[in-house]
């Protein structure tokens, strides 16, 4: 019967044990160890290939490197067992004869047993060529971890693609036409209009909390949820609020009632009723006193018992267009406000019966351009305006008005703006206009007529107050406000400043829009190398390779003692001891469990010729040694 695939290969095995030549007697080693040299060139170049890569970039590379990194460790031990295994057969060869003991302490290292490794150190104490095997046995214990920490899986944000918000250079109003008595018109922008109806007459909607920012008030497109954009300019609003309180003075004169509640404009005359009051008024000795808080007086006054808490005074007449103190205060510098107005105003009725100062502030609006970092990142967009440019430049009013026709309902009036809007950026190399057509500025500005001036009225500190805005075409309406945010217990400026913000992000909102382009960051799995953890692989075959060739020199020069028999077990039954000393151990019971004493203690001495000789008994082996190498029986 034909041999089976093991017997073939171990005798192709015996054969090559048998060559003369000590390179052919241990290839077997030598091709294990290369095997195992291939293993970790592959997993060097594969960690070239990979490192600062995503692994996406090949997934199954870790899956690779494991399997290279298994067969690595697996094929390096090899070399190292079976030349502690031929080192067992040089420890019992010579003129000295070792204890049985030693023969299982040797086997057992020779297996790659941790245990057996430690034991073979300790018997020999480390002087034996053997105790350098039984070392690299143990420190390859840890090759698999040291394969495991050289590579590190950091998450790195990652380019994933673009994302987009929008920027305004012009500004275009779509506002519908419509015909009055034959002449066109053009209605203010709805959506503005609204807007800043939230804002004067009540607190308006606050931002909405996502993660640690707010909601996107402008649409923004990030399809990673997380962007960033470089730094970028956009015409936008400005605001800015200054203390105005040396304006006021005390007085209690007779003035016009255009404050008080349920009041009816007669459209016939060009003026309000007047009556008597006390309160804090700006041109307080002038020809036209305008009262800021105060309240009526006099018993035949139908609105004795009336304060006014808060008043909203444009500089520029929302009608005539006419300026107050040549229509700002504090900012002159600015050339094209939308709106600049006076605001003052104490917390209720007791303050303005007590005669008490209220606070004044001018605050203006302004067009500006804005330049702005921007962040999207899990949900919340963050903006921060880190420069912004205005128009400085002098030159004369730009408001021109004239009366077209006066109505049963009030006085018409045909509004112009002399100028286009133009604000340039210094040292800008692309030298962008930004601004807008002296026709938007005026649909602009229109719509903040509706809202000034206005006026907050209290009857008694516990009646709510109420916030009346003149629509001066269409008469008056009053409205009660949730939250007065024209008190002193609010914060003026800034409100006023989140009204500017909310103006610049509904431009910014038109369909009319340019688009920024920033990038799309998404968390992606990278693959970083470690080199520092190879030292110790690396190290391991090379020691293992020194070990090997060491032993090869060893036994080499040792030919004729011991034959090349390594890991075999064949020479164990071969080479069996003699029968007077078999009987003698047996019968002693020395290879009971538990009492092996005797059998380890027994010294012994291999000869090639003369096959175990034991310490003691002087009879031959039970079967004769021939001369031969390798022994007979040998497959």
């Amino acid at each position: 019967m034909g041999l089976d695939i093991p017997q073939k290969i171990e005798r192709k095995l015996a054969r090559l044990n048998d060559s003369k030549n000590p390179l052919r007697r241990w290839s077997f080693e030598l091709a294990s160890w290369t095997a195992s040299t291939i293993c970790m060139g592959s997993i060097i170049a594969i960690l070239i290939y990979m490192r600062n890569q995503p692994l996406s970039r090949w997934p199954f590379g870790l899956t690779v490197i494991t399997v290279l990194a298994k067969i690595a460790a697996a094929t390096l031990i090899i070399p190292t067992s079976e030349a502690i295994g031929q080192l067992k057969w040089n420890w019992f060869q010579g003129t000295a004869s070792r204890e049985m003991v030693d023969f299982e302490i040797f086997d057992k290292a020779s297996r790659g047993g941790p245990w057996g490794s430690v034991m073979l150190l300790l018997r020999t104490k480390g002087k034996s060529l053997a105790a350098v095997g039984a070392i690299l046995t143990i420190l390859m214990l840890a090759i698999d971890t040291f394969f495991q920490q050289v590579i590190e899986l950091p998450e790195i944000w990652s380019l994933q693609g673009k994302g987009y918000v929008p920027m305004v250079t012009q500004l275009e109003h779509q506002a519908p036409l419509y015909y009055s008595n034959g002449v066109e018109r053009k209605e203010t922008d709805k959506e503005l209009a609204t807007l800043i109806n939230e804002f004067f007459i009540d607190n308006s909607s606050r931002p909405i909390p996502a993660g640690d920012g707010f909601q996107a008030e402008i649409p923004v497109t990030c399809s990673t949820g997380n962007c960033a954009w470089p730094l970028y300019r956009t015409l936008g609003v400005c605001s800015a609020c200054q203390d105005v309180s040396s304006l006021l003075g005390y007085a209690c004169i007779s003035s016009k009632l255009d404050w008080v509640r349920n009041i009816s404009r007669d459209p016939t005359e060009s003026s309000y009723l007047r009556g008597n009051m006390c309160g804090y008024f700006i041109n307080a000795t002038g020809e036209s006193p305008v009262m800021m808080t105060g309240y009526a007086i006099g018993p035949n006054i139908t609105y004795t018992g009336q304060a006014l808490v808060a008043r909203g005074l444009p500089l520029v007449d929302s009608i005539t267009r006419t300026t107050l103190f040549g229509g700002t205060v504090h900012f002159g510098h600015i050339r094209n406000p939308i709106e600049d107005f006076i605001v003052a105003g104490l917390q209720d009725t007791e303050a303005v019966y007590a005669n008490r100062t209220p606070f004044a502030q001018e605050c203006v609006l302004y067009w500006c351009v804005k330049a702005i970092n921007s962040t999207y990142s899990l949900g919340a967009y963050k903006e921060e305006v880190v420069e912004t440019f205005i128009n400085s430049t002098t030159g004369p009013q730009p408001w021109n008005t004239a009366l077209m026709e006066d109505t049963d309902e009030g006085p018409i009036y045909n509004y112009n703006y002399a100028e286009n809007v133009s604000i340039r950026v210094p040292f800008d190399p692309e030298e962008i206009n930004y601004g807008m057509t002296n026709e938007t500025m005026v649909l602009t500005a229109l719509a903040f007529d509706d809202v000034l001036p206005f006026f907050s009225t209290m009857v008694n500190s516990s009646n709510t107050p109420s916030i009346r805005l003149r629509y001066w075409n269409s008469g008056n309406i009053e409205m009660i406000p949730e939250i007065n945010p024209w008190v002193p217990t609010n914060n003026i400026t800034q409100h006023v400043e989140r009204l500017a913000t909310a103006v610049t992000n509904l431009i910014r909102s038109s369909s009319r829009t340019k688009s920024v382009s920033g990038d799309a960051f998404a968390k992606e799995v990278y693959v970083n190398v470690q080199w520092a953890w190879l030292t110790f692989p690396l190290l391991l075959l090379i020691l293992s390779l020194l070990f090997l060739v060491s032993t090869i020199v060893r036994v080499s020069r040792a030919d004729g003692e011991a034959g090349i028999w390594k890991n075999s077990a064949m020479p164990i039954l071969i080479y069996s001891l003699p029968k007077d000393a078999q009987q003698a151990l047996v019968s002693s019971g020395a290879l009971d469990a538990g009492s092996k004493t005797k059998a380890k203690n027994t010294r012994i001495r291999l000869g090639k010729k003369t096959g175990w000789r034991v310490s003691g008994y002087t009879s031959a082996p039970a079967t004769p040694v021939s001369q031969g190498y390798p022994p007979p029986g040998w497959i």
